[in-house]
């Protein structure tokens, strides 16, 4: 055990973490290192792999992504801006080079190869972009000539710009959202905030009208016989099949036959192998790590860290609730993992990523303390007798 009256780095980072939003994390690493070992092998499998492929590339990568994600909490506010600047950048130039040397997958452009790793780097730039935004907000409403509204939305159109020429109109319209929850919670008036959504409305039915994999996914959804809607229909059929117990770890047979079960769905492999009682304790955990950290981000008197704090949970709360909420067949299908569970590197280290910054911005710091007033009165002159 540490001592509280020890100094040293480690001593004060124990003593400064959300050790309960740390515990809900954590359970949510090893839950989709369990669900991989379900999930996986039947994928790799038809891909001519080893059964258990992803399995040990989730487990290879589980580790320097816990130690990404407790290095970055240990960070200072204005350590993690350098961060977050450094990769927003970085990412932002792998970004546009998708476009032009991104591996073509089921006709969108959305990874690069460096150093023999397929990375996403839309993954990587959504909570980077979260922290500056969230710097450039505060900061704007502590002095009136920084144009920090404006910047903000610049540097989320080029971002936004380049995920819908990938295209990856469901990122888009995550970060989005997102942005609408840092706008409002910095303050933004209504008045304000109904042209923004009008904009986002224009936005989607411009994507509707443009984009044809988007009209066929919102019309399959609002209508099935449209077109294909194998895979919704089959994890449909793996929340029927798993009832409320499920059918046993292994016995799953919806997953051999389902093309992304170890990715976008997952939670559907998880209900027939495990039953809905495993998926609404799931889900419990994942409310948890929302509402603690919401709770976290109300205690923070630092208005950049309050912002920052709150946009990234917002991200993470809203990204789980789509993916299972598309698994369930209750919105269009979004090509979106489930954070922390999904196989997938860049995914888990993403995620990873943005975790480290929440932690690191909800730790415990001393506040200033208020200088008392001291009230000096002086004593009547004596009278002389």
């Amino acid at each position: 055990m540490v001592s509280r009256t020890d100094r040293s780095a480690f001593a004060e980072w124990l003593w400064t973490i959300d050790r309960y939003m740390l515990i809900g994390i954590f359970t949510l690493m090893v839950s989709g290192l369990v669900l991989s070992l379900a999930a996986s092998p039947p994928v790799a499998e038809r891909l001519g792999l080893e059964s258990f492929y992803f399995v040990k590339k989730q487990a290879l990568f589980l580790i320097p992504s816990a130690a990404v994600m407790l290095g970055v909490s240990a960070l200072s506010p204005r350590y993690i801006r350098r961060v977050a600047l450094v990769v927003f950048c970085v990412m932002l130039v792998l970004l546009l080079g998708t476009l032009f040397f991104g591996s073509d997958i089921k006709g969108a452009r959305r990874w690069v190869s460096l150093f023999g790793i397929s990375i996403q780097p839309s993954e990587f730039i959504k909570p980077v972009l979260v922290v500056i935004i969230a710097f450039l907000l505060s900061e704007g409403r502590k002095a009136q000539d920084i144009p920090g509204q404006l910047i903000s939305i610049l540097l989320f159109g080029i971002v936004a710009a380049m995920l819908v020429a990938q295209p990856d109109f469901g990122q888009t319209m995550l970060l989005t959202i997102v942005l609408f929850a840092l706008f409002f919670l910095n303050g933004l008036s209504w008045l304000a905030i109904v042209p923004l959504g009008l904009m986002g409305i224009l936005g989607v039915a411009a994507g509707f009208t443009y984009l044809p994999h988007v009209r066929g996914r919102i019309m399959r959804f609002l209508d099935p016989s449209s077109g294909d809607t194998y895979q919704i229909d089959k994890a449909i059929d793996s929340f029927i099949a798993g009832g409320w117990l499920g059918r046993g770890v292994g016995e799953g047979t919806v997953k051999r036959i389902l093309p992304d079960s170890h990715t976008d769905f997952i939670f559907a492999v998880a209900a027939e192998e495990y039953g809905i009682i495993v998926c609404v304790v799931l889900v419990t955990v994942f409310a948890f790590v929302v509402l603690r950290g919401l709770y976290m981000a109300t205690q923070d008197q630092d208005p950049f860290g309050r912002l920052a704090s709150s946009g990234l949970i917002v991200m993470f709360g809203l990204q789980s609730t789509i993916n299972m909420a598309v698994n369930l067949n209750l919105m269009p299908a979004k090509g979106m993992t489930l954070p922390l569970i999904s196989s997938g590197v860049s995914s888990l280290m993403a995620i990873s990523l943005t975790m480290g910054f929440v932690l690191a911005l909800t730790r415990k710091r001393p506040q200033p303390r208020k200088n008392p007033i001291i009230t000096v009165t002086r004593a009547a002159p004596v009278q002389p007798a």
